[in-house]
């Protein structure tokens, strides 16, 4: 097998998309220790994996939200910089049309990529050595398979994040300081969009009950103005107020040491989900009309509860965004997959067992 000693990764999707490649980044750290591997993300991403042991230098991309001049500078500038450390290895795990331009630019050995079912167009499949067809049933056990391109057939199979240990030391301090005494839930009730969300009075019914049972909820969410009322109507709910000090507060590395350190995660398909799952905290998760079977958080540990059993999901050109298609959920069933949970993981890492 040939060996690699710079190593660059493309991945222009969103957050827990990005975590979903750590374990390609893993099994190549394996294979090549002393390979520097870095990655190609968007802006808006970087932070997820920021303090990934196995990842050098990220590069960031503007992502939509900038102008098409903006957009251009950027790639142009990525681009030279990418030229500038010569890698002998570039894996293109994203499907955006653009990128068979990209990596056209990007001088390297040896370049390989999916087909993305653009197998007959030769744009595309002239701009790797080497290509493979995506065809596996999550995204996981996808991204590693396009390393058998390099005569590798043994995976770390597993998702990861790391972050420094200051990020829970100074959540820890709040803590005590809130006079948080039991061991927590964390439940992030908020997507990136609507339609993944569940019914804010589900969510408190299950808080309830928890609380009902010894335990602490910690709520989180993201940053925006809508997350933020959904986090309030919930707390308005509730009999006893769950913590909503780390809602939309939280960097990543802080949210990832907040999620590791808790007995159970309740949430909706979202990247904390994923988080959860990479640093091994047990998941009850929510999906609605996504490809649950594709996308759900990988771990064993896992409560994955389909709104398609409960009433047929439209497909995604049928998709109303603006619809809670998780509120066919009943509360009841969430909180029996909480328990059992909560029965089957008893925590062996939390806020009273501390491993950091």
């Amino acid at each position: 097998m040939r060996k690699y000693k710079k190593i660059l990764i493309i991945k222009l999707k969103f957050q827990g998309d990005v975590l979903l490649t750590t374990p390609v980044v893993n099994t190549l750290k394996e294979h090549f220790p002393d390979a520097e591997i870095d990655m190609m993300v968007y802006k808006s991403t970087v932070q997820i994996i920021s303090e990934h042991i196995n990842i050098h230098k990220i590069y960031g991309v503007a992502d939509k939200k900038a102008s098409p001049l903006e957009k251009l500078r950027n790639i142009c500038q990525v681009i030279k910089e990418v030229r500038a450390n010569k890698y002998d290895l570039v894996i293109n795990l994203s499907s955006q049309i653009a990128l068979g331009l990209v990596m056209r630019c990007i001088p390297a050995p040896m370049k390989i990529g999916f087909n993305f079912g653009r197998q007959k167009s030769k744009y595309w499949v002239n701009a790797y050595d080497k290509t493979l067809d995506d065809a596996c049933d999550h995204i996981v056990p996808q991204n590693l398979s396009i390393l058998t391109l390099l005569g590798i057939d043994r995976m770390v199979n597993h998702t990861s994040m790391t972050y420094e240990g200051r990020h829970w030391q100074r959540l820890k301090a709040r803590m005590d300081e809130l006079g948080l005494t039991k061991e927590y839930v964390v439940v992030q009730p908020t997507a990136r969009q609507i339609f993944k969300c569940w019914d804010n009075d589900k969510f408190a019914a299950v808080i309830n009950h928890l609380m009902g049972k010894g335990y602490d909820v910690v709520l989180t969410s993201g940053p925006g103005k809508e997350d933020a009322e959904i986090i309030d109507d919930i707390v308005s709910q509730c009999t006893v107020k769950p913590v909503t000090e780390f809602a939309g507060k939280t960097s990543f590395p802080e949210l990832a040491a907040l999620i590791d350190h808790a007995i159970l995660f309740i949430g909706v398909d979202s990247a904390p989900g994923h988080i959860a799952a990479a640093v091994d905290t047990p998941v009850v998760c929510l999906f609605g009309a996504t490809k649950h079977r594709f996308w759900h958080p990988w771990t064993e540990k896992l409560e994955l509860i389909w709104a398609g059993d409960y009433k047929t999901m439209p497909l995604r050109k049928d998709l109303d965004r603006s619809f809670r298609y998780l509120t066919y959920i009943p509360a009841e069933d969430v909180i029996c997959a909480a328990d059992r949970m909560l029965t089957r993981y008893p925590a062996p890492k939390t806020l009273f067992n501390d491993v950091k």
